[in-house]
């Protein structure tokens, strides 16, 4: 089976439950985390095309994009290590962030990490409203970091173990639903904060994101922890309960059973970080934590995204222009993501990843011809029809949407259901790190590779686009309708990865199970 294939449960499960309005309500309110990691994206590219935040910060960018005084090819004025530093800081942090993340998410549970995760970048954002100087800026990205790694790694796991397995996809995918609307309010402020008089408009984009963080925050606060959390932390007849409610159904045995069996073997987990970088069961799940999040930001998206105004603006659009760019992008990754939202748990992961790349690749080679043919190795196209300046948009906007419904939801959505619960806040940390490994990656090289690279950085990023579709088509096998925690046989059946996984039912763990479940039954039936 070449293709990786559509292998459904092969043990007929198929747990009782609705999709109830305090479970939609819940996933909402904890897809806000969402918010403040969009907002920071769309944020950052915006303020760094603002020549009064270059005046005040980065004065040798300012030299060369404003005042004119120091000549330069035009794919080469924004390229400053400082500058680039300014933007890479955050994704530097929050893979640190992330490791300590997963550690709270175990011990302390889902809820806790996604309150500290608010609390740090609404600190970070306050210090870099009032920043004076570059330090204060820096401190200021770093603590935004902090956060992001921690919603980050807490947010997708909260969210997969609340939904419904029929759901799980859609409930998911709202996450990155929630990071589109944050980069498009975002540019949005971005262009209307760049026009005020006197130049001090960067002061509120940057300071803006209490906004995102306040929400979150306070959504953090009255959420419910997740069932399997609680029964990680010893509290099996609240989780039950728990289950019971969010399931809208009075018998939630099935899928409870299942949760507590998943606890047993996690507890005999020593080390779940050893055994999922040591333990051949759990090598599909460390690869695809760590290849699909890389190959996410090798899609150059997040280039797209963070320095849309600047990248718009070095392609012959003025400063107003392009930030206006970056608005119409903006919005059509939130609209496009709701193709996704809708279509995920229908045609599955495996056909909106291959779609997804497709489109993609299609798009960068059309765009690196496009930018070729007027701007050249000079980047610097004189008057700019207004028709092929459209024309770049154009496909620069439905570039973004083939993102927007494949490899940007279901770049977080994949790797946060495929671990087992005893490694599971362990892949996700893996997941995110290696996401923001490369986001720092990038982002720290974007400016430089531009000025390198020239048209040529879009054919660097479609052929990594053709690398990862064809890796997808391959080796991923189709994960839709599929519960969380009964993952583990679209593994042991799949033409590759069958070498490495094998299920097996372990007596020890099951008496364990069947005893502890005899002790809480009638203590949990007595509370609901």
């Amino acid at each position: 089976m070449a293709g990786g294939g559509g292998i459904g449960p092969t043990n007929g499960k198929a747990y009782p439950g609705n999709l109830t309005s305090k479970v939609l309500v819940t996933c909402i309110v904890a897809a806000m985390g969402g918010l403040i990691f969009g907002y920071d994206i769309g944020i950052s590219g915006g303020v760094t095309s603002m020549p009064s935040f270059l005046e005040k910060f980065f004065p040798d960018v300012y030299a060369k994009e404003v005042l004119l005084t120091v000549s330069t090819n035009q794919y080469c004025k924004f390229n400053s290590p400082k500058l680039t530093m300014f933007t890479s800081s955050l994704y530097l942090a929050a893979l640190f962030a992330s490791w300590v993340a997963s550690i709270v998410t175990k011990v302390m549970g889902r809820k806790m990490s996604m309150l500290s995760g608010g609390i740090l970048f609404l600190i970070g954002a306050i210090v870099n409203g009032f920043s004076k100087n570059v330090a204060m800026l820096i401190i200021g990205r770093i603590l935004l970091g902090c956060g992001i790694g921690f919603a980050n790694q807490s947010v997708p796991v909260y969210l997969s173990e609340m939904a419904p397995y029929r759901y799980r996809g859609a409930l998911n995918t709202v996450f990155q639903l929630s990071i589109t609307v944050g980069i498009f309010a975002a540019n949005l402020l971005n262009y209307f904060f760049a026009k005020i008089e006197g130049g001090w408009g960067w002061r509120l984009s940057l300071g803006g994101a209490v906004v995102p963080a306040l929400i979150f925050i306070i959504g953090s606060f009255f959420l419910p922890d997740t069932p399997n959390s609680l029964i990680e932390r010893g509290k099996g007849d609240e989780a039950k309960s728990r289950l019971m409610k969010i399931r809208g159904i009075d018998n939630v045995d099935a899928e409870f059973n299942d949760l507590l069996e998943a606890s047993e073997r996690s507890k005999q987990v020593k080390s779940p970080w050893g055994n999922l970088l040591k333990n051949k069961q759990y090598r599909p799940q460390l690869i695809f934590s760590m290849l699909i999040p890389t190959f996410q930001q090798l899609t150059g998206m997040n280039v797209i995204m963070f320095y849309a105004p600047v990248l718009f603006k070095t392609i012959g659009f003025g400063d107003t222009a392009s930030l206006m760019s970056a608005v119409i992008t903006g919005l059509v990754n939130f609209v496009a993501t709701f193709v996704s939202l809708l279509t995920v748990d229908r045609v599955g992961r495996r056909a909106l990843f291959l779609e997804g790349g497709i489109q993609m690749f299609v798009c960068q080679i059309v765009i690196a011809v496009s930018i070729a043919l007027k701007f050249g190795t000079s980047g610097d196209p004189g008057k700019l029809p207004i028709w092929y300046a459209a024309f770049v948009v154009t496909f620069i906007c439905i570039y973004v949407a083939g993102f927007a419904w494949s490899w940007g939801p279901l770049g977080w959505l994949v790797p946060s259901e495929i671990s087992p619960l005893e490694v599971r806040p362990a892949g996700q940390a893996v997941n995110v790190s290696f996401n923001m490994i490369f986001t720092f990656f990038i982002a720290e090289i974007f400016t430089a590779m531009l000025c390198s690279f020239k048209f040529g950085l879009f054919l660097f990023f479609a052929f990594f686009v053709a690398i990862m579709t064809i890796f997808i088509y391959f080796f991923l096998p189709e994960t839709k309708g599929i519960p969380i925690d009964d993952m583990g046989a679209i593994w042991s059946e799949h033409w590759y990865w069958r070498r490495y996984v094998t299920i097996q039912k372990d007596d020890d763990t099951k008496k364990s199970t069947e005893n502890k479940l005899q002790s809480q039954g009638n203590v949990v039936e007595k509370q609901v």
